[in-house]
């Protein structure tokens, strides 16, 4: 009897960490938001508010939209570093084009250790864009795929259901989970979310909390988080911030689990 306690005891004592090992037992909090290079709705830069609103959020995962580096309306700041390191996360910068003595782009913050990044040149419209892939060591030793997307803006859709086709091949190549997120610049129903619908799980908003644009007139959702393969990850909430001072979106939370 005494040995079969022992064995149980030590049974009950192995199967929490075998859990945490497997990364079953850690959700996984990804962000994503358009911070406008910082630049509120009060017309002032202030990227001490946009780690402000990040930090409240507490994320392992953020894609960043309309990010500067070095660039003089944001002050000659690397703001990917910036952001990084004022939330203790690591960070990933992928360029647009040149602008202002530096660049413009996007970026990628994680807790996670960063295994490596590349930009995935787009079919230019009416700037150039690029979507920033960024792969990442899970704590259970696992892989990840990040892909931060911004597409064209413009009402036409024809730029942008090019540059979301070329993301669907590059997506379509991945050996491993990922998930998709950004600034799609349309809505559901729209074609361009039909392509990533067809092939990964949406985080999906509450209905009557969906808008991400704009943040003092919510009347667009257009942020958007997708997760494959579709039947690995599990949904535990989604949220749309109310934030209306920092930015001209609204930050977009989801809290996942990869099985």
């Amino acid at each position: 009897m005494r040995k079969a306690t022992l064995t149980s005891i030590a049974l009950l004592l192995i199967a929490p960490l075998a859990l945490t090992g497997m990364g079953m037992a850690t959700d996984i909090r990804i962000v994503s938001y358009n911070i406008k290079h910082g630049r509120g709705n009060d017309d002032v830069v202030n990227l001490e508010r946009t780690a402000g609103v990040l930090r409240a959020l507490a994320p392992d995962i953020v894609g960043l939209q309309e990010v500067d580096r070095l660039a003089e309306r944001s002050g000659t700041v690397d703001e990917a570093r910036v952001l990084g390191e004022a939330l203790g996360l690591n960070h990933a910068f992928g360029k647009f084009m040149d602008f202002q003595g530096g660049a413009y782009g996007m970026a990628v913050l994680t807790r996670f250790p960063i295994t490596g990044s590349r930009e995935i040149t787009l079919p230019e419209g009416n700037e150039p864009r690029v979507a920033l892939a960024v792969d990442v060591r899970l704590p259970d030793g696992g892989p990840l795929t990040i892909v931060n997307v911004h597409f064209d803006w413009v009402a036409d859709d024809g730029f942008r259901f090019a540059q979301a086709q070329e993301v669907a091949t590059f997506l379509d190549a991945l050996g491993q989970p990922y998930v998709l997120l950004g600034d799609f610049n349309d809505e559901a129903g729209s074609r361009t979310l039909g392509l990533f619908v067809d092939r990964a799980a949406e985080a999906v908003k509450p209905r009557d909390n969906r808008l991400t644009f704009s943040s003092t007139d919510p009347v667009k959702e257009i942020d958007f988080i997708f997760m494959a393969p579709r039947t690995a990850w599990a949904v535990s909430e989604v949220r749309v911030i109310d934030e209306k001072m920092a930015s001209d979106h609204r930050p977009l939370l989801g809290v996942l689990t990869l099985r």
